[in-house]
C-alpha cells in the first residue's frame, strides 16, 4: 500500500520522548526512519519504565515502532563522515541535543546544508535555539513548571501539580511533526530545506492560549481549580452514589435543558445563575447545590437520564476501564506488534484517521543497532568488507 511519506528518509538522532514521538508519527505513515544511536546503552529511554523480556524496557518498546536502529559513534571522524553520507541520502534530520551540541561536533545544520541543500533539520529543545534560557537542561517537568502549566493545574486551593502525562514532551513531538510536514511541503515548491526550531516552552504556552487570553481580559492570575473550568460553569466532576461523573454544560441553551432534567427548573432563571457570567461569579454557591442533587442517584441512573436529553456526561475511567471501553475496542485504538525479545507488545495506534491511508504498524521497536549492517548496505551501498572495517574500528556497532 502506498503511504504519504514513502519516499521520505529521516535520520533520527533524538532520545527520550519528544523527538521519538515525532518520528513515530512520521514512521506510521511511511517515512523511512533511521534511528541513529550512540554506542553503549543507546537511547536513554531504553532503560525507562517497567522491565519486559529482553534488554529494553516498556517505555522504549511502546513508542518506537516502524523504525530501524544503527549504532554510530559521532565523536569519531569516521562516524562523522558516515553521518554526512547518510545526510546526502536523507530528507530530514531530527535532533534534541543540548542547543549547540551538534554544532560543536561539526554536525550542525550549516554543515549538513553544504552536503544537501534540501535537508530539513528539526531541532527540539526545552526553550528554543536562542534566548537567555537556551542552554538550560530541560525535561518535561521543568517545562510544565516554567511555562505556567503547573500553576493552573491541581485541586482548588492547593499547590499546582504536574499534568499526569508528559504533556510538554508530547506537544513538542506533535509540533515537530507538523513543522516537518510544512517544511517538506515548502521543499516541494523551492527545493530548499530549512532549520526548524521547536521549543517545548512555547508548545506549552500555545496550549495555554485561552488561559492567557482570559488573564489579559480580566487581570486575574489563573489558579488551580481541580476538575472545574474557569470560564464555563458547571464544567467539572461531581460525586454520585456510585462513582464520579464528568459534566459539561457549555452554553446557555444547554443550561436551560439541563436544569429541568436534573429536577431543578428553578435554577434556570435564578438571578444568581441565569447567565454564563453570573454562574462564573456565583460558582461557590451553585456547585454545592448541584453536588447535593447528584448525590441522590447513582452514576448509571444519571448517565441514562442526561444522555437521553443530549446533556454531555462521562465516566471517570481508570486505564484498565479504558482498555475495555466499547468505543476504544470498536475503533481499534490498541494495536499489537511482535517484538523479537519482549514478545507481543500492546501500544496505542496513530490517532489520525485517513480513510485512504490507514497507518500500518508493521515492525516493533528496534533492538540497539539491530539494523546497522542492513542500513549501510541499503542506503550507502556498502559491501560486507567495508561494513566489517567500520565495525572493527568501533565506528559502527550492532548487527
Amino acid at each position: 500500500m502506498t503511504r504519504p511519506l514513502d519516499n521520505v528518509t529521516i535520520i533520527d538522532l533524538t532520545h527520550a520522548l519528544a523527538g521519538p514521538y515525532c518520528s513515530t508519527m512520521l514512521a506510521d505513515y511511511g517515512a523511512n526512519v533511521i534511528k541513529l544511536e550512540p554506542p553503549g546503552a543507546g537511547d536513554l529511554a531504553r532503560a525507562w519504565g517497567s522491565p519486559v523480556p529482553g534488554p529494553d524496557y516498556s517505555y522504549f518498546v511502546t513508542i518506537h515502532r516502524n523504525k530501524r536502529s544503527i549504532v554510530v559513534d559521532l565523536k569519531k571522524p569516521e562516524g562523522k563522515a558516515l553521518f554526512f553520507k547518510l545526510i546526502e541520502k536523507a530528507d530530514v534530520v531530527l535532533e534534541n541535543f543540548r542547543v549547540g551540541a551538534l554544532n560543536r561536533l561539526g554536525l550542525g545544520y550549516e554543515e549538513a546544508k553544504k552536503r544537501n541543500r534540501g535537508i530539513i533539520y528539526c531541532s527540539v529543545s526545552g526553550f528554543g535555539q536562542d534566548g537567555p534560557y537556551k542552554d538550560r537542561a530541560a525535561l518535561d517537568l521543568i517545562l510544565q513548571a516554567e511555562s505556567g502549566m503547573i500553576s493552573c493545574t491541581g485541586e482548588a486551593g492547593g499547590r499546582g501539580v504536574r499534568c499526569g502525562v508528559s504533556i510538554a514532551d508530547l506537544a513538542a513531538g506533535m509540533n515537530a511533526a507538523y513543522g516537518v510536514m510544512l517544511a517538506l511541503r515548502m521543499k516541494e515548491k523551492t527545493g530548499e530545506g530549512q532549520h526548524i526550531d521547536v521549543s517545548m516552552m512555547e508548545g506549552q504556552i500555545s496550549l495555554l492560549c485561552t488561559t492567557i487570553g482570559n488573564y489579559y481580559a480580566n487581570g486575574e492570575l489563573p489558579k488551580p481549580q481541580g476538575n472545574a473550568y474557569p470560564v464555563v460553569v458547571p464544567y467539572q466532576t461531581f460525586q454520585t452514589k456510585t462513582r464520579d461523573l464528568a459534566l459539561a454544560i457549555a452554553g446557555q441553551k444547554l443550561w436551560k435543558i439541563f436544569c429541568p432534567v436534573i429536577g431543578a427548573p428553578e435554577l434556570t432563571d435564578d438571578p444568581l445563575y441565569a447567565t454564563g457570567p453570573l454562574r462564573m461569579k456565583n460558582r461557590e454557591s451553585l456547585v454545592p447545590k448541584l453536588q447535593a442533587i447528584f448525590m441522590t442517584r447513582s452514576y448509571e441512573e444519571w448517565e441514562q437520564l442526561l444522555l437521553a436529553n443530549n446533556v454531555p456526561v462521562g465516566a471517570i475511567n481508570n486505564i484498565e476501564q479504558v482498555m475495555e471501553h466499547p468505543q476504544i475496542k470498536a475503533r481499534g485504538v490498541m494495536i499489537e506488534t511482535a517484538h523479537p525479545k519482549a514478545g507481543k507488545v500492546k501500544q496505542v495506534r496513530s490517532p489520525l484517521r485517513l480513510p485512504a491511508m490507514p497507518p500500518m504498524p508493521d515492525t516493533p521497536a528496534p533492538l540497539h543497532g539491530q539494523h546497522s549492517s542492513e542500513i549501510l548496505r541499503e542506503v550507502l551501498k556498502l559491501d560486507d568488507d567495508a561494513i566489517a572495517a567500520l565495525k572493527k574500528a568501533g565506528v559502527v556497532g550492532g548487527d
